[in-house]
């Protein structure tokens, strides 16, 4: 009888019933051999283990010393979000082993997230709800004193991956002027959703609603800084989606405290953010918990991304929904493992 090909079973923080339907996961146990890693002990458990799986679903920090026991290996799956500097990439890339990341499945969720933090500060439509709540509201034109409509605005896009790419149809109901940075994209790309390509700083000085969606790399750490919040105009709307460590934070601290502007902020440098923090007590900016992304339908995304390159894989065909590790780009990420799903 054949031997069924071995899984490494290690997707910390999320677990496989988060993932995966019940379907898949008899589709799993029945195809292939699963191994789960322990939470404690994990270098034990992959010298023991790695040099016969055909696969990991997770990111578990490999060792050059350590990956190089695999053998059979064919594709590690991160099923946490962005790929994480943990690894020995190029012996992956050397021995034809894929490196996937399940990250597209994020994208919509924190697309329309990011448009209803939008709205809500151009209506106040928070400050409403907290104001009625109690009792305190205000009816009628007065409390929509300063508010906005975002049509027409000149949308700005930091960053045109993935988040930047599910955005943009959802603003274009409302404006077609969308200009966007990134210097890791070419022209074409642009075009091809007709976004016009500028510099950061133009961006930053003639922008009405910017957003910050791109991957933190090894050029773009603490990219926006004071001298990057001084261009920014009164009266901008400053949405914070993909990752903190992107902008300076105590400027942008200072900056929201002491301009007229207004900001949503999805992500931390620190998370769970500090209780005590100052920023907290600003005014002019919407909260949420790092939960732009966590719907149950993305996790159960996730799942069905793994599968089907799973199945192409096996059968020799190159994996076609996960998004890969590139040699030319993955050793300038900068990405660091989250612990909360």
């Amino acid at each position: 009888m054949k031997k069924k090909p071995i899984i490494l079973i290690d997707p910390f923080p999320r677990t496989m019933d988060l993932i995966f339907s019940k379907k898949q996961l008899l589709y799993l146990k029945k195809n292939f051999s699963l191994i789960k890693a322990p939470k404690k002990n994990k270098l034990t458990f992959y010298k023991k283990n790695l040099s016969s799986a055909s696969f990991i679903i997770g990111q578990p920090d490999l060792s050059s010393d350590l990956i190089s026991r695999s053998k059979k290996l064919k594709a590690i799956f991160n099923v946490e979000s962005n790929f994480i500097d943990n690894m020995d990439y190029n012996f992956c890339f050397k021995n034809n082993i894929h490196v996937l990341a399940t990250s597209p499945v994020f994208a919509q969720p924190v697309a329309e997230m990011a448009l209803g933090m939008t709205l809500s500060i151009a209506r106040s439509i928070h400050i409403a709800h907290n104001d009625f709540i109690l009792k305190k509201e205000k009816y009628g034109g007065e409390i929509s004193k300063g508010n906005f409509l975002i049509k027409n605005k000149r949308f700005g896009l930091i960053g045109f991956g993935d988040l930047a790419r599910a955005l943009t149809p959802l603003i274009r109901s409302f404006s077609n002027d969308i200009v966007a940075f990134d210097p890791w994209i070419p022209k074409k790309e642009f075009e091809n959703y007709n976004v016009k390509q500028v510099d950061l700083k133009s961006l930053l000085r003639n922008s009405d609603i910017i957003y910050v969606l791109a991957s933190i790399t090894s050029s773009n750490q603490s990219m926006i800084d004071s001298s990057k919040f001084k261009l920014i105009k009164d009266g901008t709307t400053f949405i914070l989606m993909s990752r903190a460590a992107i902008i300076n934070f105590e400027d942008f601290y200072n900056f929201l405290k002491l301009r007229d502007v207004f900001a949503g902020i999805d992500v931390f440098p620190v998370e769970p953010f500090p209780k005590n923090h100052k920023l907290r007590k600003l005014k002019n900016v919407i909260f949420s918990p790092h939960r732009a992304g966590a719907l149950d339908f993305a996790f159960k995304q996730m799942g069905e991304l793994v599968i089907q390159d799973l199945q192409l894989i096996i059968r020799g065909l190159p994996p076609r929904l996960c998004k890969r590790a590139q040699k030319e780009t993955v050793g300038h990420l900068r990405s660091k493992p989250v612990d909360i799903n």
